[in-house]
């Protein structure tokens, strides 16, 4: 089982400690039963309120089943994409496993890059910090998001929206049928949204009525251009949808 238990997206939706306990307590028919722990977005706050990950790999040893979760988080959203460092955590027996395997695949970890975030960060404090910068940057951004959605279809009754406390995402709910429809009139705009459906398995949303907005990449002046664009599709393809 694949869970994402701090700020999933698109929703940013976080796994409490009383649904971690049922899940790594709940009893499982196959004995190999294994809890994928991702916990990509665990530093990755917007607000002051930041939000604490479940020990799980603790709770799953307390509840008699040590080997049943293997977190994993790395660095690739907070320094570099593609040249972070990578964590594992599991039981000895899980730890032990995965080196065995990981012998034949590669020689050693890149060291060096391991030095650098090590002198770079310090210590557990020094990334906190560095994430609040983060923060500083990003969640501005969201806040033009999520009042230009309000100020544009606030109580129109054909979209609504999160409110995330962190991660990178906006989940935006359109009428049912139309989401393609307001990638397609983006599109057309020249406004790039991630294509429809995009948190669903195989990209498939049955209602065809989710958006997930990432405006972490552009500058602000440019969500809000883009925001606004969006918002004006959202419209368009309800008034579309409304009429036929």
């Amino acid at each position: 089982m694949w869970v994402v238990p701090t700020y999933a997206n698109p929703d940013g939706s976080v796994v409490t400690e009383d649904v971690a306990r049922a899940l790594v307590s709940v009893p499982a028919a196959a004995p190999d039963f294994r809890i994928l722990w991702d916990n990509a977005y665990a530093l990755h706050h917007l607000t002051d309120d930041e939000v604490r990950s479940a020990d799980a790999i603790s709770l799953a040893a307390e509840a008699g089943h040590p080997d049943r979760v293997i977190l994993y988080a790395s660095t690739s959203k907070i320094t570099f994409a593609g040249a972070g460092v990578a964590f594992l955590a599991s039981s000895s027996a899980n730890v032990g496993w995965y080196k065995k395997h990981l012998s034949a695949q590669s020689i050693g970890p890149d060291k060096v890059n391991q030095l650098r975030h090590a002198l770079f960060f310090g210590d557990a404090d020094g990334v906190r910090a560095h994430m609040r910068k983060h923060r500083d940057i990003i969640a501005p951004k969201f806040d033009a998001v999520t009042s230009i959605l309000a100020e544009r279809l606030g109580g129109t009754g054909v979209a609504s929206w999160t409110e995330p406390k962190g991660g990178y995402f906006v989940s935006l709910e359109v009428v049912p049928g139309t989401a393609s429809r307001v990638v397609e009139l983006a599109q057309a705009a020249g406004i790039a949204l991630t294509p429809a459906g995009a948190p669903f398995p195989y990209g498939k949303d049955p209602e065809d009525k989710v958006l997930r907005l990432a405006p972490t990449l552009p500058p602000i002046e440019e969500v809000r251009v883009a925001m606004d664009g969006v918002a004006t599709c959202v419209l368009l393809a309800a008034a579309e949808a409304a009429a036929q």
